[in-house]
């Protein structure tokens, strides 16, 4: 089945003539960034030039999808808006629910029994409004949407910072908050602030140990966890076009992991096989009739310093595995490096566990990969030394890999296969013994490895590598083991190598699925009913947020001045605290309890102005609102780093924070604020930050003439009778203003379709 063919027809009838009108205004070539951004436009083909990294311009992506997590609270809202369909192609993914604990049949079925109310909801919701659902079990999003949805050229948003996984199959697909799914399933235009362009060029060709995922953890190592931020990355050169379709998505998705906007491809041959091989061949052949559109202009990669703002250049001839971590997914350590690291920093060599998949790596052709290294146990009487798990990433790859005799052969060395699903890599990993918290080292192939994040063990020492070294790894059970120099002592007492690891692109007697999941929405949902327990919970009905008042705000009081890194999950946990996602009010108990105070170097243990105590930030935030008391957040440089998880901005909105000032934010996150109709701040002076006291009463001051680029002032009344004055600078445009004034952006879709 090939989903939204006749759109995809309208996209590619429309892409030359809107290329080339785009290229007429710019007067030069462009890059295949600009020529998507170009074709995509709401007003149709350009007029005029849009500065990157200044111009808000407004988008009309393709499509939207959705995962359960998130989805729930962006069908909450789309639910207010008063449309009778989404506007766009749009679905929803049932795959964050699902807790890993003993093997895929039974979690499965765990999780259909545990979440039966949340399913339902999101089921009957897609069915009322028009959306594609893919049930539990069916896959991970980025996985299932690369799969059925993705095409060469398209544009597409979802509510998961992962979307850009997409960037494999040469769209351009970005992570978003909820409301933003909500303003494109309206149809609505999409904002963005026109990004700027990194251009990497891959020389050579991967071969050996090493895999495309070296390559995002070599350019993680090198632009760090923000150094993407406000930027598309665009990969070209031999070493692109060598690569695999869905080697390119390993790559593109964890550009989330550098703050990129998004990452991309130019269209070639790999993709060409994989729509082929995917089911798509009307897809391939569509792209084929428009292939020169579908890739920068020749003189881009010829003379790439001239087009793009920034260009990194990486030989793959040269390129060596990599592992980063722990902690951060930036910290990039060559595989012949890590040992002595690991001595220097006394991270523990014995690996405990190695887990393969997610939605990062679970291809066919990064189990194979794997599945070559596990054949070798047998064939060369060695023993697993680590706990090791695998995660399919689709139903799909999991049904032919398992008819491939794949799953046999990590059964027959030990390893567990989970659902299909993200399980430990977004901490919904019941793991044994993770309680004590134990200083330990696991490795695994997912994208992110922020403390806690895989087990809730903030001793967990996570290590990111390609699946065929992550199952090298646990096969040696050592960290400091390089299987390039390296060799095993087997059972006969001899030394033995691994060879290195080998694969198929695609299964050779292609893919094949019995059930893939899909549930097709009702063609007339006006008689869908969708209910939700008032006594539920987890699900919620959302009430409208409260205008601005229409003054200044005065007398609030400081809430956290978070120290150090403080990403989504710092400030709104997943694990556990996912089964609240439909449940505003009481997800909202988990307010940044991951963040450290800097006042007392503990998490969640804050001071109470109130009553000069220290308790929890929820409880804290909650006294300061039943007294009717505003307050504000204050934090350090790529505040909301990570996930798009627009709770991190519903809570502190729900709870009544009214402001977060920072050095400096992540994308996602500040568009997040804004939407939810909070104000996000940036120190104009990075050092005032040390002016913040903990007993702080706080004054925002210049909201009644609130205007793009002009300062607001921020009176700091401190314990003692002093006060300092400070300059807090915006994004704002005049738009996202009028969302501030209205409590939130969607207050005003709401009044649109209302009143219409």
């Amino acid at each position: 089945m090939v989903f939204d063919l006749e759109m995809i027809k309208k996209v590619y009838a429309n892409f030359p003539g809107r290329v080339n009108a785009a290229r007429n205004v710019v007067g030069r070539p462009l890059t295949l960034t600009e020529k998507i951004l170009y074709a995509h436009l709401w007003q149709g083909n350009a007029t005029q030039v849009l500065e990157r990294g200044t111009s808000y311009v407004d988008f009309a992506p393709d499509r939207v999808a959705m995962q359960d997590a998130t989805a729930q609270m962006a069908l909450l809202q789309f639910m207010q808006a008063g449309r009778d369909k989404v506007a766009v192609p749009s679905t929803v993914h049932c795959d964050h629910l699902i807790v890993a604990k003993d093997n895929s049949k039974v979690d499965l079925e765990r999780a259909i029994n545990d979440s039966r109310e949340v399913y339902d909801f999101l089921a009957s919701v897609s069915n009322k409004y028009g959306i594609g659902f893919w049930k539990p079990g069916a896959g991970i999003i980025h996985q299932v949407v690369l799969e059925n949805y993705a095409f060469p050229g398209g544009m597409m948003i979802g509510t998961d910072s992962h979307t850009v996984n997409a960037g494999g199959l040469g769209m351009i697909a970005i992570g978003v908050g909820g409301a933003d799914a909500c303003d494109v399933m309206s149809g609505l235009a999409w904002e963005l602030k026109m990004p700027k362009l990194i251009g990497i060029k891959l020389t050579g060709k991967l071969s050996g140990w090493t895999a495309p995922k070296d390559v995002i953890l070599k350019v993680a190592g090198i632009l760090t966890v923000k150094g993407g931020t406000g930027a598309v990355v665009e990969y070209f050169g031999e070493g692109a076009t060598s690569m695999s379709c869905t080697g390119k998505g390993t790559i593109c998705n964890m550009g989330a992991e550098i703050g990129a906007t998004t990452s991309t491809f130019g269209y070639d041959e790999s993709m060409s096989r994989y729509l082929k091989a995917t089911g798509r061949e009307e897809v391939a052949a569509l792209a084929d009739g428009i292939r020169e559109h579908l890739t920068a202009d020749a003189e881009v990669y010829a003379n790439p310093e001239k087009y793009f703002d920034q260009v990194i250049e990486i030989n793959l001839n040269e390129l060596e595995p990599h592992l980063n971590g722990p902690f951060t997914p930036d910290l990039a350590t060559p595989l012949s490096k890590m040992k002595e690291e690991a001595v220097k920093n006394g991270w523990p060599l014995k690996i405990e566990v190695g887990l393969i998949g997610s939605c990062t790596n679970s291809s066919y052709e990064d189990i194979s990969r794997a599945v070559s290294l596990a054949k070798q146990v047998a064939q060369k009487g060695l023993t697993l030394k680590s706990e090791f798990h695998i995660t399919p990433g689709s139903e799909q790859v999991r049904y032919t890999i398992e008819r491939d005799g794949f799953l046999e052969v990590f059964n027959s060395i030990g390893a567990s296969v989970f659902a299909n699903a993200c399980g430990p890599c977004i901490g919904m990993w019941e793991r044994v013994g993770a309680e004590k918290q134990e200083k330990n080292t696991i490795v695994h192939s997912f994208n992110r490895n922020f403390a806690k994040r895989a087990d809730g063990n903030p001793n967990t020492m996570a290590f990111v590598g390609s699946p065929e070294l992550v199952t090298a790894l646990a096969i040696a059970g050592d960290l400091g083991f390089n299987p390039i120099t390296d060799t095993l002592t087997n059972n006969k007492g001899e030394q033995v190598k691994l060879d290195a690891p080998t694969g198929y692109e695609l299964p050779p007697k292609g893919f094949s699925v019995e059930d893939a999941g899909y549930q097709a929405p009702a063609a007339d949902g006006s008689k869908v009913q969708v209910l939700v327990d008032p006594a539920s919970k987890r699900l919620q009905l959302l009430d409208p947020f409260a205008a601005w008042e229409g003054t200044d705000l005065k007398g609030l009081k400081l809430l956290i001045k978070a120290k150090g890194k403080c990403t989504t999950d710092h400030i709104s946990m997943a694990g556990p605290w996912l089964k609240f996602r439909g449940h505003l009010d009481n997800i909202s108990n988990n307010l940044l309890i991951g963040a450290v105070n800097y006042f007392n170097e503990k998490t969640d243990s804050v001071k109470n102005q109130l009553t000069g105590e220290y308790g929890t930030v929820p409880n804290t935030q909650r006294a300061y609102k039943a007294a009717g008391i505003g307050s504000l957040v204050v934090g350090d440089e790529n505040y909301g780093e990570g996930s798009s998880r627009e709770h991190a901005a519903m809570e502190p909105r729900h709870l009544g924070v009214r402001a977060v000032l920072v050095k400096s934010f992540a994308r996602i996150h500040e568009t997040n604020l804004k939407k939810q109709g909070m104000l996000a701040l940036t120190f104009a002076d990075k050092s005032d930050s040390d002016k913040i006291q903990e007993d702080d009463t706080i004054d925002i001051i210049g909201l009644t003439s609130f205007t793009p680029g002009k300062a607001l002032e921020i009176v700091l009344h401190h314990k003692d009778g002093s006060n300092h004055t400070i300059l807090a600078n915006h994004s704002y445009n005049e738009q996202q203003i009028e969302w501030f004034k209205a409590g939130a952006a969607l207050n005003i879709i709401r009044k649109q379709f209302t009143s219409n």
